[in-house]
């Protein structure tokens, strides 16, 4: 890395970008509990599962201006701000937002950093933009199934999980209730739709 990064603009973007990061890990948070509340926890563990993504994006940028000092820097930015406690509205903003994050504010800051000579860089946010890209295509796809009331059934069987004590159910839709552990059907998630999809065959 070029020593002249403490006075690129590169680190003021990698300073908004913590930012940005950190305040999108703490908003999800926020949301997963408002998902709980409501009893909807595929929702309130899709919010858990991307903070946790953003927490590890955030790192990312702070290893880099570890790298040129501790001094403090100074950016100017404007951060989105989610007053809604409706599930649905929560889903359409972050989609928006890590649609804006995707599409033009790490593309941005990735053509400055190699414009700068921080190659490296440039790659982490241009990796970082399509992980954004992809979470926002989540959050579309959730919000979509949730406003047309298909968040727990569909045309044809499917294989549900419950996330709570991991039982499976094939058909239409998922159970009211667990027939394990007795859990309402907001538990449940089409299999396919998990972090580690099918299971293995061996």
């Amino acid at each position: 890395m070029s020593s002249n990064l403490s006075q690129a603009k590169t680190r003021e973007n990698l300073m908004s970008a913590l930012a940005g990061e950190a305040l999108s890990c703490t908003r999800y948070k926020l949301a997963e509990k408002v998902c709980r509340q409501k009893q909807l926890f595929v929702l309130a563990n899709l919010f858990k599962f991307t903070a946790a993504q953003e927490r590890v994006h955030a790192e990312v940028f702070y290893k880099h201006l570890k790298q040129c000092g501790c001094e403090p820097v100074s950016i100017r930015a404007d951060f989105p701000n989610e007053c809604s406690e409706e599930p649905l509205d929560l889903l359409r903003h972050a989609a928006e937002t890590e649609n804006h994050e995707s599409s033009e504010v790490y593309p941005a800051f990735a053509q400055s950093a190699r414009d700068e000579g921080f190659p490296d860089i440039a790659q982490d946010f241009e990796n970082i933009a399509s992980v954004e890209s992809s979470h926002g295509r989540r959050y579309r796809h959730y919000a979509d199934l949730l406003e047309n009331g298909r968040l727990h059934t569909c045309e044809s069987a499917e294989d549900w999980l419950c996330l709570n004590c991991g039982y499976l159910h094939s058909g239409s839709s998922a159970p009211e209730t667990c027939p394990v552990c007795a859990q309402p059907q907001g538990w449940y998630v089409r299999l396919c739709e998990t972090p580690w999809g099918l299971e293995p065959k061996c």
